[in-house]
């Protein structure tokens, strides 16, 4: 596709800026090594992103959408309240999983963006923090949970998962399995929940 698509165009400098962040680190790397990858020009670039910086936080937005979507889709089957909580918070912490190099760049070298990253980083974890809150709000509504303080409880959350996560993203531990089957029963029980248990045939 030619640079007359300005969408295409911008997807490939997104992609490439990826990779080359994920060698180089955010300060190494140049934008002329991200317009030779993405085979465009410096001046594109500039056409979508100021400067380099808005450039990686594009990153960081491109990410928090590809994770809302996740969630979106993973809920979108399943029935108002808790069961759309649970299926929530697995998707979103099991993508994490799934794209380690991502968030290795957007959690760990954003950091040294200083207050820019410390805006967007807040911009994200509201959006998120909204999202939960609202399955959070159906499971009340549907008497699955008593009422809570829900603004409270989905940033606990939110701050729970990004802690574990980044520790993660440095380590490799604990490995994203565990994550899901020790935080997320932990979750629960904090607002009330507790799962059903099937009945087994004797």
């Amino acid at each position: 596709m030619s640079d007359r698509d300005p969408e295409s165009t911008r997807g490939r400098i997104l992609d490439a800026a990826l990779d080359i962040f994920a060698h180089k680190g955010y300060y190494d790397t140049k934008l002329d090594e991200i317009a030779s990858e993405s085979k465009t020009s410096k001046g594109s670039i500039y056409f979508h992103f100021p400067n380099k910086e808005r450039l990686f936080l594009s990153l960081v937005d491109q990410f928090s959408d590809l994770l809302e979507r996740q969630v979106k889709d993973a809920i979108a089957q399943e029935e108002k309240g808790m069961r759309r909580v649970q299926v929530a918070l697995e998707t979103c912490l099991t993508t994490f999983g799934k794209y380690r190099r991502p968030a290795k760049i957007l959690l760990v070298q954003a950091l040294g963006l200083g207050q820019p990253f410390e805006q967007k980083r807040m911009e994200v974890n509201e959006r998120f923090a909204k999202l939960i809150g609202s399955y959070l709000r159906e499971a009340v509504e549907q008497g699955e949970i008593e009422p809570l303080d829900l603004e409270v409880v989905s940033h606990a959350w939110m701050g729970a998962i990004y802690n574990i996560v980044i520790r993660w993203v440095y380590t490799g531990e604990p490995e994203p399995k565990r994550i899901v089957t020790s935080l997320l029963p932990l979750l629960l029980a904090s607002v009330g929940y507790e799962e059903p248990v099937e009945s087994k045939e004797p």
